[in-house]
């Protein structure tokens, strides 16, 4: 094996979703920032995704721009047979479930088109996706599905978080309690997985607004050392973005 094969073959390899923008662009490009990593970064419009484009201009290879919309099952069906050939032979290490939607609404004011939207993206399109790259984590090294959820999708905490009173919000955070579930069940189907939920903050996004408390890059940071310190004994946990423990 060559030495170019050899460093090839010791990459941690990561999937992550929803890449084109806000928190997924952010762990892109910090974890571009370690050459031992390969980053496949999946989003909706890679044609307009101009923040990867750069990314990936820089990145020597280590980068790779795939199309996905996690509300399309055919396409995460597909998903694994275009990402294939870009691991040549390794597994995934980590799946970044980080893709989702927020629409405001609240329990009386539910549209049930937007709540099933929500729960489609949300919910639905990361248990999909994980069970679709189930052969390629079982192939990895590191076995590890990071769920990005919220802190409203704390029933114990529902009427805490700054920003949304305690009524707003209804369909993500209903979205987001069903996305934690689903990473119990996982942890409880596959033990020898780490599959832990994990609430980003309230961060200066898109999604979060010019008020949240939280810069992106300190979020990522925190996201970034919870998941990759994070071991078979922390499987099943609700976490924060800073590894503390969240009630559910």
């Amino acid at each position: 094996m060559s030495s170019t094969t050899a460093a090839a073959a010791r990459q941690t390899t990561w999937l992550i979703t929803g890449a084109s923008r806000g928190i997924g662009l952010e762990l892109v490009r910090q974890l571009l920032a370690a050459p031992s990593n390969l980053v496949i970064a999946a989003c909706r419009a890679p044609s307009t995704a101009s923040a990867l484009a750069d990314l990936k201009a820089g990145a020597k290879g280590a980068l790779h721009v795939v199309q996905l919309d996690v509300a399309d099952f055919a396409g995460i069906r597909a998903l694994p047979g275009v990402i294939a050939p870009i691991l040549a032979g390794r597994g995934l290490d980590y799946l970044v479930n980080n893709a989702g939607i927020l629409k405001g609404d609240t329990a009386l004011t539910l549209d049930a088109a937007v709540l099933l939207e929500t729960l489609r993206t949300n919910t639905v399109g990361p248990a999909l996706l994980t069970a679709a790259c189930a052969p390629l984590l079982d192939a990895g090294g590191r076995k590890t599905v990071l769920n990005v959820s919220s802190g409203l999708g704390s029933i114990a905490g529902a009427g805490g978080f700054p920003g949304t009173g305690p009524r707003a919000v209804a369909s993500y955070s209903m979205s987001k309690a069903a996305l934690n579930m689903f990473t119990y069940k996982l942890k409880m189907e596959k033990p020898e997985w780490v599959a832990i939920t994990l609430a980003p903050g309230w961060v200066k996004t898109d999604l979060g607004g010019a008020d949240a408390a939280l810069e992106v890059a300190d979020s990522v940071r925190g996201i970034l050392k919870v998941v990759t310190e994070a071991t078979v004994a922390d499987s099943g946990k609700y976490l924060r973005w800073d590894g503390a423990v969240l009630p559910w």
